[in-house]
């Protein structure tokens, strides 16, 4: 008894060939794609060089990077205070063009003010920074 096929030889090897390049397709997908030589020997360089600085040491006092035994330094970080015409210049000029504090009374700057610290969600200290400024330098 004879089994007749519904496919052909033909579309037989077709069907193995596309099989045979998809696996091909997914492994090349799953591997990363090679290194350019130069960028290879750069990144081993400062790999290298990254490795050289993690030295160490014990002892806290000695400097990590110099090896010797001087005290390490630590500078203190201290958070600069923006002003309130840097804080004005920062969030006001976000939205439209700044306006000169000269423009409008004390009073008329305090009612801006309060517009639009909840309109550009100002924080209160800086609203309060920028309201101090408006009004230092307003027109009456």
């Amino acid at each position: 008894m004879e089994i007749i096929s519904p496919v052909s030889s033909g579309q037989i090897v077709q069907i193995y060939w596309h099989n045979q390049q998809r696996q091909q397709h997914d492994n090349l997908m799953r591997q990363p794609p090679p290194l350019h030589p130069q960028l290879r020997t750069g990144l081993t360089a400062a790999l290298a060089m990254a490795a050289s600085l993690l030295i160490v040491s014990p002892d806290p006092t000695v400097g990590a990077a110099t090896g010797t035994n001087a005290p390490a330094i630590e500078t203190p970080r201290v958070k600069k205070q923006l002003t309130g015409a840097e804080l004005y210049s920062i969030h006001c000029n976000r939205c439209h063009p700044e306006r000169y504090p000269t423009e409008r009374t004390a009073a008329q700057w305090k009612t801006i003010m309060l517009h639009m610290q909840i309109r550009a969600n100002l924080p209160g200290k800086q609203a309060r920074l920028i309201l101090k400024y408006l009004q230092e330098n307003s027109g009456r």
